[in-house]
């Protein structure tokens, strides 16, 4: 399992957006890795969210990579905008594209780096044809759309299963999970070899974020370091 440091992806979906600009910066300043943004579309999930000027307004504030998350149908047709707009990642669903493929090499192609979603109920073995050319996974630990939901346990299942299926083919893409994260289950995630931790609610929703985004790295990192001395999960 990788020994390096477990990122933290704050969703400013549960940002202040009449302080947006702020917000971005008070989490940046409080050691954020990504800053994850969520487009909707109001197609693919219920709710419309933002798009690419909203994402060229945080990237001109923040000099953290931009986490870009299209939760939206046909996103082919918006890639080249989004990666102009700031996009350091763009995931895209798989349950979304009709020639995978072809869209990583097209994202790759932009300059950024190739993420597929998968939601809680999307089997990660259409992966296993593509897997070489994405640079992060994203397991949707909630069904996409809301944010403050449960997470959904099986996605730590999936996590496991999808890390075993990367070392078959050799390949270590960051893996990232999105839904419900917190505190309390951010040891569990850590015990998995998850890389990257997308939390909205329990950062944007504390009192503290430095704080919040401290506590739930090291929560993470310490489920990490018990695997790695050979601790069982009880």
């Amino acid at each position: 399992m990788s020994t390096s440091r477990i990122k933290i992806a704050p969703s400013i979906l549960a940002a202040d957006f009449g302080r947006l600009a702020e917000e971005v910066v008070a989490v940046e300043r409080s050691g954020a890795d990504y800053i994850h943004v969520d487009v909707m579309d109001g197609c693919f999930v219920p709710q419309i969210t933002i798009g690419q000027p909203v994402v060229e307004a945080v990237k001109a504030c923040s000099n953290t990579p931009l986490d870009v998350h299209l939760m939206i149908v046909d996103p082919d047709r918006y890639l080249e905008s989004f990666v102009e707009a700031g996009a350091a990642v763009l995931t895209v669903h798989l349950e979304a594209c009709t020639h995978l493929h072809r869209t990583l090499a097209t994202i790759r192609s932009l300059g950024a780096r190739a993420g597929v979603a998968l939601n809680p109920a999307t089997s990660f073995e259409q992966l296993r044809w593509v897997i070489e050319e994405v640079d992060l996974v994203l397991v949707m630990s909630v069904n996409p759309g809301f944010g403050g939901q449960k997470f959904i346990d099986s996605a730590l299942r999936k996590v496991d299963a999808l890390r075993a299926l990367c070392a078959q083919h050799g390949v270590f893409p960051e893996i990232e999970v999105d839904g419900g994260v917190s505190a309390k289950n951010a040891e569990a995630f850590g015990r998995v070899g998850v890389d990257v931790l997308v939390a909205g609610t329990a950062i944007f929703r504390a009192a503290d974020y430095a704080q919040a985004i401290d506590e739930i790295r090291a929560k993470a990192q310490l489920g990490r370091t018990l695997v790695d001395q050979g601790v069982e999960v009880v």
